[in-house]
């Protein structure tokens, strides 16, 4: 057997990111293990179900599907024979505290139309950042999404670029350059939030979201998110790879021998060697906790604690026993009275807001099977400080909070309180304990501009040699094209590093 062949892969953690790098290794001849802790794969994409409801647990906005696409194409597979995309219209409805509503679409001439109506100047103005959110678009992530950034040259070298596009400036400040009303700067802002970034603090280079939703769509799994999840890891069991479930890794060791640097990785599962790791495990639980004995290590988990990071969440899963099809669309963005002053206690309040701005998911809408006949299976999500920021008791405070958004959700959900049949919720000690996410922060590092791109944590650690990176924490950041991207970035770079077909064979260092 080829000595490429027989090298030996872990990737720590089974999210979007790690489920991809794994199917990118064993195509390209990595015998690769998966290490899991959870009883289910997913990382945040995970599934609770009961009394006849589904309920996805984290990611149900799914863009750029052709990034998913691409990974079963490698395999020589087509993934419309494992999974079903169902378009999502309109993409989302936003709805404000007034009454107000707005149906943000792909389709231009709505768009336009809509806006116009708001404030005719707007209307020109929202073609202009169209034109905008392209051209960030075209440099931000058709050039860069999946290009690693290991050198500060490689900064330098895009830096014109992002500063003629005023990368510099936040979302929400570009948005308000094209528009004036304050609806519209909303809409057309909130996106960063998806990504865990204040809109008032994000790069603007994440204004390319909304060309890359009106570009690619919306869409949803048949059968949920957990449905697309259980189809790549069908992908990845058939080229060959090992998943184990319930087998969270308490330590890797870095040891060098005669064939050169070893990962030593234990777990429920044993301890065994590998060439590499990936980790797609929370960056600073990488360093601080999994190779917490390496003398870097202590080094990057103490650099990274000073990093500006993402906001938590409050997820409340329920089933209804109505539909509720006549009030709902698949997603709802529901604004609260506050918008700047709000995200500024979320992203940096020590305390609980006493509102809140939310995100109602209603997969049933798209996906009838999903809750019993005549049901509905919803979650709704509500931002909130992380544990660093607001170190509160969410044992004894979350069922109140829970009762608080059911209420405030029968403006688009009628009598709502009277028809819940079930529900749960995850906190930010969830993300805490359960995804190991430094002080419970949802989407790791935060995107602003001087945490983006090389400022970011690299896809490849410089010192440790064998140890890789993919996910929200690493390069090109959150969100589902963001991490899947980031395992494409990296298992470039391994592949250069390990004299794969079409790389380098160099160092990679």
């Amino acid at each position: 057997m080829d000595e490429h062949t027989t090298r030996t892969a872990a990737v720590i953690g089974s999210g979007f990111g790690g489920l991809a790098a794994a199917i990118r290794l064993q195509v390209a001849g990595f015998r690769t293990t998966i290490y899991e802790a959870r009883d289910q794969p997913g990382g945040r994409a995970y599934v609770y179900r009961d009394k006849g409801y589904t309920f996805d647990g984290g990611p149900t906005v799914i863009t750029a599907p052709h990034c998913l696409e691409e990974l079963f194409t490698l395999a020589g597979r087509t993934m419309s024979d494992y999974i079903e995309m169902l378009p999502v219209a309109p993409f989302y409805r936003l709805a404000w505290s007034d009454g107000d509503s707005f149906d943000y679409t792909g389709d231009g001439p709505a768009m336009h139309a809509q806006i116009a109506a708001r404030n005719p100047a707007d209307g020109d103005g929202y073609l202009a950042f169209v034109d905008y959110s392209r051209r960030v678009f075209e440099t931000g992530y058709e050039k860069l999404v999946a290009t690693p950034f290991l050198h500060f040259s490689d900064m330098v070298r895009v830096a014109p670029k992002l500063m003629a596009l005023r990368a510099d400036r936040s979302v929400y400040k570009t948005v308000a350059k094209y528009v004036k009303d304050e609806k519209v700067r909303q809409a057309l802002s909130f996106h960063s939030l998806l990504v865990g970034g204040n809109p008032f603090d994000t790069s603007a280079i994440y204004t390319l979201i909304h060309y890359l939703e009106r570009k690619w769509g919306v869409f949803f799994p048949r059968g949920g998110t957990g449905a697309l999840i259980a189809a790549l890891v069908k992908l990845f069991e058939e080229l060959g790879g090992t998943l184990y479930l319930d087998a969270p890794v308490d330590h890797i060791a870095v040891v060098t021998n005669e064939r050169g640097t070893e990962h030593v990785v234990t777990s429920p599962r044993g301890t065994t060697s590998f060439d590499l790791v990936v980790s797609n495990a929370d960056v600073h639980h990488t360093y601080a906790t999994l190779y917490r004995d390496h003398p870097v290590a202590a080094k990057r988990a103490k650099k990274l604690a000073k990093l500006d990071w993402s906001m938590s969440l409050f997820v409340l899963y329920f089933g209804t026993d109505r539909t509720y099809a006549e009030n709902v669309v698949h997603h709802t963005v529901i604004f609260g009275p506050r918008y700047r002053e709000l995200l500024a206690e979320i992203f940096g309040g020590a305390v609980l807001p006493d509102d809140f701005s939310l995100y109602l998911h209603a997969p049933h809408v798209t996906d009838p099977s999903l809750a019993p006949p005549g049901g509905g299976s919803f979650y709704v999500l509500s931002p909130v400080p992380h544990l660093g920021n607001a170190p509160l008791d969410w044992s004894t405070i979350g069922e109140a909070y829970a009762d608080r958004i059911l209420a405030a959700l029968e403006t688009q959900l009628p009598d709502l309180r009277k028809h819940v049949v079930t529900r749960q919720w995850i906190t930010p000690r969830t993300f805490e304990t359960e995804l190991r996410s430094y002080q419970g922060s949802a989407f790791s590092c935060a995107p602003i501009l001087t945490q983006s791109a090389w400022f970011r944590p690299h896809n490849k650690d410089a010192k440790i040699p064998g140890l890789y990176l993919v996910g929200a924490g690493t390069h090109p950041g959150a969100g589902v094209p963001g991490v899947v991207n980031s395992a494409k970035a990296t298992v470039g770079l391994i592949e250069r590093d390990f004299g794969k077909p079409g790389g380098s064979g160099g160092s990679g260092s």
